[in-house]
């Protein structure tokens, strides 16, 4: 697709001869030109699907790229060897889970500290962040249906979320932690994998579950409903990955090709027939649902696989992610295999496809360099051409294919490492320190610009009692009156109440109320002694005449006993202060000013450059 690159490599005019400084410019994949130039020049498949100008490895052809949707037999065209951006928030955590959003336009990142992130689909900058759960969100899902989606965090807890994020139920589905879970071919029904060992069917409606899945005999890592069957697969710690009717709760099978943890499982999405599964054996394998046995065998990992996903336009097109941080990709039908090692047979090629040893894959490319740490979760934009990976590292990446003529991109520091793209001069380490300071910066910009319109309104003045909402203070020392019960009928104001049997201490006719002794209310002490005495008791200080204690701040209309000096004169409104901060008053939100922050900010030199 088309973008505008940030000069991620060597550029005449940069600093000492390297990266060029560009603030402000951001990659952009802008898709539509692309989608439209097809659409115009696309026929029926029979005669050749396209009549537009072929592509060829030059600049000039840029404007002649083609969607993955225009190519479904060349998958080739489709991987992502490019890096695009690199989002990262302002508080870092580790990324757990990466989702596009159904119609493609933004990426919602979960992170290990319960927060949902959401990233531009089309410039990568940031737009919203939110407080989904308590603690690290494990799962996310989408329904077929768009119009939902659930997340599942590390207590076990269920979230129902509209489209807009308005969060409309909240359950209780495991007391372990859920790992995974799916939605069912029509969405009235989504299955969760948890550390219990077990697998739960819900029904989305009603918010219970109807059925357990247990046959496992360690925690369940990774489940997967299939797209148009009634077929769920399970992948455990123990080594098995299993297949059951969701009608029966029966296991159908089990799949003992691993060695160790699995850590995915997944069905392909186009024509349903494929089950990739990954482990922390160094491997992942593709079962073929109709035999019930793995055809292929991807190897090239040289640390354990963490993650996986297919593509969702090219069947035979997989992505998968190690623990290490790299990133390869396999295209099934081309072994790619490497000098020396014996080419194997393909089992649908072999005389005997059910005894057949699996076909022995090769990554199609590698990005040995793509995060620092294990990528926990892939996804795919919808259209095919960006994959997004989110890594424990607690960087966002998105990656693309390269435009027609570019060839430096094999060079760059996410294929051979920041040493050898160093030595080569692809990448500069001051220049990309620089880069990722100016992204953190621009990354802090579009955060405070987006919680600006987050602003809730103040509240309205209340006259309560600090940090007890509800309870109101006495105005001019007579109680307020007590709030009406619904049904029962108020007492008339003309019946007044009988006298009590016994005085109130201080009132007309009663002793007055007893003091502390030592203490003359005719010769009150001074305050210099009192300051004096409570130091030495080890208490704090009392506040100066005329001052309240910090935090006491009394009622409108409040009548000073006689003998009591009068009270400092506050701001009006109460304990909220007026919101335009005159009067001495300071501003009270539920959330703070992202505007005066700015302020402060630029007062110290920062952000003073237009955008």
């Amino acid at each position: 697709m088309a973008y505008d690159p940030r000069g991620d490599h060597g550029a005449p005019g940069g600093h000492d001869g390297g990266f060029a400084r560009t603030r402000g410019r951001r990659p952009v994949t802008d898709y539509g030109s692309t989608l439209a130039h097809w659409m115009r020049n696309r026929q029926p498949r029979f005669k050749s699907a396209f009549k537009g100008e072929a592509e060829r490895p030059s600049a000039s052809y840029i404007v002649d790229m083609l969607p993955p949707l225009a190519r479904v037999t060349n998958p080739a065209d489709s991987v992502p060897t490019k890096h695009l951006h690199s989002s990262l928030n302002k508080i870092k955590h580790p990324v757990n889970v990466v989702r596009w959003t159904p119609e493609g336009r933004r990426l919602l990142t979960a992170s290990s500290s319960g927060e949902f992130t959401l990233w531009n689909g089309t410039g990568f900058n940031f737009e919203t962040i939110m407080q989904a759960h308590d603690v690290a969100i494990r799962a996310l899902a989408y329904s077929h249906s768009d119009d939902w989606l659930i997340s599942a965090d590390h207590d076990g807890i269920i979230k129902y979320w509209q489209p807009n994020f308005n969060n409309v139920q909240v359950i209780q589905g495991h007391t372990d932690p859920i790992r995974d879970l799916a939605f069912s071919p029509n969405d009235s029904k989504f299955v969760t994998a948890s550390d219990d060992s077990s697998l739960k069917i819900f029904d989305f409606a009603g918010g219970l579950a109807e059925s357990t899945l247990q046959g496992h005999g360690w925690d369940a890592k990774s489940c997967d409903w299939h797209p148009t069957k009634g077929l769920i697969v399970s992948g455990s710690k123990d080594h098995l990955v299993k297949l059951w009717d969701p009608r029966t709760q029966r296991c159908l099978t089990t799949l003992h090709g691993h060695k160790n943890t699995i850590t995915k499982t997944s069905f392909e999405r186009v024509m349903g027939w494929c089950l990739a599964t990954s482990a922390r054996d160094q491997t992942a394998r593709i079962f073929d649902i109709r035999m019930m046995r793995d055809i292929c065998l991807l190897r090239g990992h040289e640390k354990d696989i963490s993650t996986l996903c297919w593509h969702p336009i090219h069947s035979n097109l997989l992505s998968t992610g190690g623990n290490e941080g790299s990133l390869f990709h396999y295209i099934l039908d081309e072994p790619n295999t490497p000098a020396g090692q014996a080419i194997s047979t393909a089992v649908y090629e072999s005389p005997d496809p059910l005894t057949a040893p699996a076909q022995s894959i090769y990554p199609t490319h590698k990005l040995p360099f793509a995060h620092d740490f294990a990528i926990w979760s892939l996804d795919w934009h919808p259209l095919g051409h960006i994959l997004a990976s989110g890594s424990n590292d607690r960087i966002t990446r998105f990656w693309s294919r390269g435009r027609p003529g570019e060839t430096d991109i094999f060079q760059d520091r996410y294929h051979i490492g920041e040493a050898a793209a160093e030595a080569q001069g692809t990448w500069d380490r001051r220049g990309g320190r620089r880069q990722r300071q100016e992204e953190e910066e621009q990354e802090l910009e579009d955060e405070m610009e987006g919680l600006v319109d987050q602003k809730m309104p103040l509240r309205q003045p209340a006259l309560a009692f600090p940090g007890l909402p509800g309870l109101s203070l006495p105005a001019n020392g007579i109680p307020p009156p007590p709030p009406q019960i619904p049904g029962v009928s108020t007492v008339p104001t003309s019946i007044t109440a009988p006298p009590l049997p016994f005085p109130i201490p201080g009132g007309a006719g009663a002793p007055p109320l007893p003091l502390p002794s030592g203490l003359d209310p005719s010769n009150p002490a001074d305050f210099a002694k009192i300051a004096e005495i409570m130091q030495q008791a080890g208490l704090p200080p009392p506040p100066p005449p005329g001052m309240l204690p910090p935090g006491l701040i009394p009622p409108p209309n409040f009548a000073v006993p006689p003998g009591f000096p009068p009270p400092p004169v506050f701001a009006t409104g109460g304990v909220e202060m007026q919101a335009d901060g005159s009067n001495g008053g300071r501003r009270r939100a539920p959330l703070p000013s992202q505007e005066e922050s700015l302020r402060m900010e630029q007062k110290k030199g920062h952000y003073t450059r237009v955008r």
